[in-house]
């Protein structure tokens, strides 16, 4: 493994990384997730990177009031090199494990400013950028990419920006910025990825289960599975990774777990200056992915999307997670067929 990459929880395990995903990932949601069963590695949302801008303040609360036991690498995204290798270096002056470069958020806003995932539309920018940065990053510097914009012509330019700078590891999502989060994730670029790079690989995209974390990692031959809305539904996922990778009983939730868990969310995004119906439609970009386990008929998912204050989530959530027996029911392995959080997505 690369010389700047933490040590797992367990030696032996497979690697894993909780996804950086925007308005998601924040603070009080990875304390959440350490305390139900943490990764390896965790990411900040991305520090939006431009000339004459500062690191964000509430970002930063998830490195400098990081209690999770587990090390942060910080995420940054923009188009700028300078910019960016020198954010990279100010961001070492806190307690980071590394920083990441996003070359993969595939939202309009995003890409249409030429960051992100539209980075991929332009290879020589990406080796310029990649480069500056290097030069800056004193410590760990990884990347997150996905295999192109429109179509993956762009990844092997890419990859080949990655072994020429020396970058520590290299996180790929499996599709273009144009699929977002549809269709099937390309796993073979992966294995050429991983043939021909030094440094390790984590697979990112449709890990929906530790069963399917394990496969693609013994199929593709990368060293780390990076899970992001498969551990807003499952987060339980990581510890469920571990233990299989171990030969070990693999631990299975029941719809109870689901329950205390929702309470966990609630209690760790209260804010008294926030009103309730704002903290619930919040909670509500966590609670369609849960969802997605916890009935086969999407009942549970059509019914909490429609909640409008606290009462009225916790009845929902105690007439399909707790009542009549519910809440020793298993919680799904896998999402559902059919059971969408959002049309198209996963």
């Amino acid at each position: 493994m690369s010389r700047t990459l933490p040590d797992p929880i367990e030696a032996g395990a497979i690697r894993t990384a909780l996804a950086p995903m925007q308005n998601v990932t924040d603070h009080a949601f990875l304390h959440v997730i350490a305390e139900i069963g943490p990764p390896d590695y965790f990411f900040t949302e991305y520090f939006s990177v431009h000339s004459t801008t500062s690191l964000d303040g509430e970002t930063l609360r998830s490195i400098t009031e990081n209690e999770t036991g587990r090390p942060i690498y910080a995420q940054v995204l923009g188009n700028d090199p300078a910019a960016l290798a020198q954010a990279a270096a100010s961001l070492e002056d806190y307690p980071v494990a590394g920083v990441d470069l996003n070359l993969g958020c595939p939202a309009p806003k995003i890409y249409k400013r030429n960051a992100g995932g539209g980075l991929m539309r332009d290879s020589a920018l990406v080796d310029e950028i990649i480069a500056a940065m290097r030069e800056k990053v004193k410590g760990s510097f990884s990347v997150k990419c996905r295999l192109g914009f429109a179509d993956d012509s762009p990844f092997d330019a890419c990859v080949e920006s990655v072994a020429r700078h020396n970058v520590d590891f290299l996180t790929i999502h499996g599709r273009t910025v144009k699929q977002m989060y549809r269709g099937e994730v390309d796993y073979q670029s992966m294995k050429r990825a991983v043939e021909r790079l030094d440094c390790p690989v984590f697979a990112n995209g449709n890990l929906t289960s530790a069963a399917v974390a394990v496969q693609v990692l013994q199929d593709t031959g990368c060293q780390g599975a990076m899970i992001g809305r498969g551990a807003i539904r499952n987060p339980w996922i990581f510890r469920q990774i571990r233990e299989k990778s171990l030969g070990r009983e693999v631990f299975r939730p029941t719809l109870l777990d689901v329950r205390q868990y929702i309470e966990r969310l609630n209690q760790a995004k209260f804010n008294p200056s926030v009103g309730d119906r704002y903290r619930i439609a919040h909670l509500k970009r966590y609670l369609i992915f849960i969802g997605e386990g916890v009935d086969p008929e999407g009942q549970f998912l059509f019914d909490v999307r429609r909640v409008k204050d606290e009462s009225d989530l916790f009845r929902v959530c105690d007439q399909y997670l707790v009542d009549g027996g519910n809440g020793a029911k298993p919680f799904a392995d896998e999402p559902f067929p059919g059971v969408t959080a959002r049309p198209n997505q996963e």
